[in-house]
C-alpha cells in the first residue's frame, strides 16, 4: 500500500496595511517562510491585505491581526488570530504538516477562502 504524500501547506496571514503589529510582524512572517520552504518547496506563504484583497476572504470577518489562516491542500486546519511570534508561527505550520488527527475547522466559508487563496497566482503577496 502506498503512502499518500501530504498535501502542501499553505499558510496565510491575514493583515491590514494600517495595522502597527502586523507591519511588525512581516519579518517574522517571511524568517518562518524562509525556513520552512527550505524542507518544504512545495509550501505556499502568502500575505492578504484584508482591505486589498476582500473578495479573497468575503464572508469572512477578521477582526483581530494577526490572524493566520493554514490549509493542508484545499482542507483548513486553522483559522484565527495568535500572538505575534515566529516560534508560534513555525510550531503552528509544523503541527499542521505533521498533524495525525482531523483538521479543526469545518466552517465552509473558511473551506472556500482556502480555495480562493490556492486559485491566486503565486504572486499574491
Amino acid at each position: 500500500m502506498a503512502i499518500e504524500p501530504t498535501p502542501p501547506l499553505l499558510v496565510a496571514c491575514l493583515c491590514a496595511a494600517w495595522c502597527n503589529v502586523c507591519t511588525d510582524y512581516r519579518s517574522r512572517f517571511e524568517q518562518v517562510q524562509a525556513t520552512l520552504t527550505a524542507s518544504h518547496p512545495d509550501a505556499r506563504f502568502v500575505w492578504i491585505d484584508i482591505e486589498d484583497d476582500e473578495a479573497l476572504l468575503h464572508p469572512l470577518d477578521v477582526e483581530d491581526f494577526p490572524t493566520l489562516l493554514i490549509a493542508l491542500g484545499d482542507t483548513p486546519y486553522f483559522f484565527g488570530p495568535l500572538t505575534p511570534q515566529a516560534q508560534t508561527l513555525e510550531r503552528m505550520a509544523r503541527n499542521a504538516m505533521s498533524a495525525t488527527t482531523a483538521p479543526g475547522v469545518t466552517d465552509p466559508h473558511v473551506s472556500a477562502a482556502v480555495r480562493r487563496i490556492r486559485a491566486e497566482p503565486q504572486a499574491l503577496r
